[in-house]
C-alpha cells in the first residue's frame, strides 16, 4: 500500500454558520492523503496508472466554492468525489483547516478531519 498526498491547497471559500461568513468569507488549507497501490505507475512511468494530483486539486477547489455552513459536510464531499472518480483508493484521509475563524478570541484556525 502507498501513500499519495497533496497538502497545503488554499482556497478562498465562504463556509460558515454565521451569515457573516457567507458575505466576507475566509482561507483554508485542505490536506488530502490517499492510500492505493500504484506500484504500476512507478514501474512503467505512467500517469494513467495512479492519481493525477491536478485531478485532487480540481476537486478541492470546486467543492469548497460550494457554501456549506460546516467544514465536516464539505470534507465529506470531498472524500465522496475522491472515492467516486478513484476507484482505486483504499482510504482517503481529508483535513480542512478554517484559518482566523470568527471567535470570541484570539484562535489562528480549526480544524476537522475525515477518513474513509
Amino acid at each position: 500500500m502507498h501513500t499519495i498526498s497533496v497538502e497545503g491547497i488554499q482556497v478562498y471559500a465562504y463556509h460558515g454558520c454565521l451569515e457573516e461568513e457567507g458575505k466576507i468569507g475566509g482561507n483554508y488549507l485542505v490536506d488530502v492523503h490517499m492510500k492505493t497501490d500504484f506500484s504500476e505507475a512507478a514501474l512503467l512511468d505512467d500517469l494513467s496508472k495512479t492519481i493525477d494530483y491536478v485531478d485532487v486539486y480540481n476537486i478541492v477547489r470546486e467543492e469548497m466554492a460550494i457554501r456549506a455552513k460546516l467544514i465536516e459536510h464539505v470534507g465529506k464531499r470531498i472524500i465522496d468525489r475522491i472515492n467516486d472518480k478513484f476507484k482505486t483508493v483504499k482510504k482517503c484521509k481529508v483535513k480542512i483547516i478554517k484559518l482566523n475563524p470568527p471567535m470570541n478570541g484570539n484562535v489562528d484556525r480549526v480544524s476537522v478531519t475525515l477518513e474513509s
